[in-house]
């Protein structure tokens, strides 16, 4: 069964504009003593506190685009303004952005670079007027060691609401997540959580109970086949950080990224109840070729992970750098064997 997937950049003026706050009648309430601690004393440990620590480094990014401004999410990655957020965030303006922080200062971004296929794109916010350390840096997290189960945070601005914080656990590890919707195709071996997000949290950081960055808040699963009206069924899928950060470092230092490929093409035709992605082609003198892989051959799982689709070959493999060796299973005919491919980047 494939899922319907939506973006998470919203349009400022639709979608987004229907949140409406509604007054109550007229009473004191509240005027006796409240249990609670101050948050000024909440443990060193408690989700308060890693609350504090992480938002300032969160800002809601806005741009241009066409006769309307997109709206999402993204975070500091270094103290001289670098902000990461997804491409699809920004695709289509005028690589001009207003950031704004937690405290509701405002800033001027310009568009670096971006990445469509890996849905990465990195800002550079103009510091000029910025008082001195406003610009906190996320701490980067390990998304390799990430498991299912493990508490996360995400923080972005849902329907326009900034700064807002939602948690929930690690839901499923690797799950390969394709969806094209407003352009390209976007390949995903993706973090699943059940932490809310919708509209407006496209490009925020998934945090772990540390206050690490270990995912990118990218696409939601959703009941419902209009972009526009979708929302938070507890599907929530998220790049890990160990490919945006390697994406994003590639942009800043060349100006583009560097695709990992594996050196074959899949036939798309292919559909078999036990899953699998046939290979129509291998490149030769390609890294699958010296693997010993050969055109007809079925890939079966990379590094243990199943291939249920054919397209889900490439999410899988782009979650790994050029340089790493992975193990392919996969059938010949009737016969299951393993191969070792050294992965390369793509040559455009």
């Amino acid at each position: 069964m494939s899922i319907v997937t939506a973006l998470l950049a919203g349009a400022l003026g639709g979608t987004l504009g229907y949140v409406f706050a509604v007054g109550g009648g007229g009473g004191q309430l509240g005027s006796g003593q409240v249990g609670n601690a101050p948050l000024n004393n909440r443990a060193p440990e408690s989700l308060a506190t890693l609350v504090k620590k992480v938002l300032p480094s969160v800002v809601t990014i806005s741009m241009r685009v066409g006769n309307g401004t997109s709206l999402g999410s993204g975070f500091v990655v270094s103290a001289d303004g670098h902000v990461i957020t997804n491409n699809h965030v920004v695709e289509g303006g005028n690589n001009t952005a207003t950031v704004r922080f937690s405290d509701a200062t405002v800033a001027t971004a310009k568009v670096i670079g971006s990445d469509p296929e890996s849905d990465i794109a990195v800002l550079k916010i103009d510091t000029n007027g910025l008082p001195e350390g406003k610009l906190v840096p996320v701490e980067f997290g390990n998304s390799d060691q990430v498991q299912v189960g493990d508490p996360v945070v995400a923080v972005g601005a849902p329907l326009g609401l900034t700064s807002t914080v939602t948690y929930g656990v690690v839901s499923y590890l690797d799950r390969p997540i394709r969806t094209s919707e407003g352009g390209a195709a976007r390949y995903y071996s993706a973090i699943q959580t059940d932490a809310a997000v919708n509209q407006g949290n496209s490009g925020g950081p998934l945090f772990d109970a540390g206050g690490r960055v270990i995912g990118i808040n990218s696409v939601i699963g959703t009941l419902s086949e209009d972009q526009s009206s979708a929302g938070n069924v507890g599907l929530a899928f998220a790049i890990p950080i160990n490919h945006a950060r390697r994406i994003a470092t590639d942009i800043i230092n060349t100006g583009k990224a560097r695709r990992t490929v594996m050196g074959v093409t899949v036939d798309t035709s292919y559909q078999n109840p036990l899953g699998g992605a046939r290979l129509s082609q291998v490149e030769a003198g390609g890294p699958a070729e010296a693997g010993g892989l050969k055109a007809g051959d079925v890939v079966m799982a990379v590094n243990g992970k199943p291939i249920e689709e054919s397209w889900d070959l490439t999410a899988l493999v782009r979650k790994y750098a050029p340089g790493d060796t992975v193990e392919i299973q996969y059938l010949r005919g009737t016969t299951r064997a393993k191969a070792s491919v050294t992965l390369v980047a793509d040559a455009k």
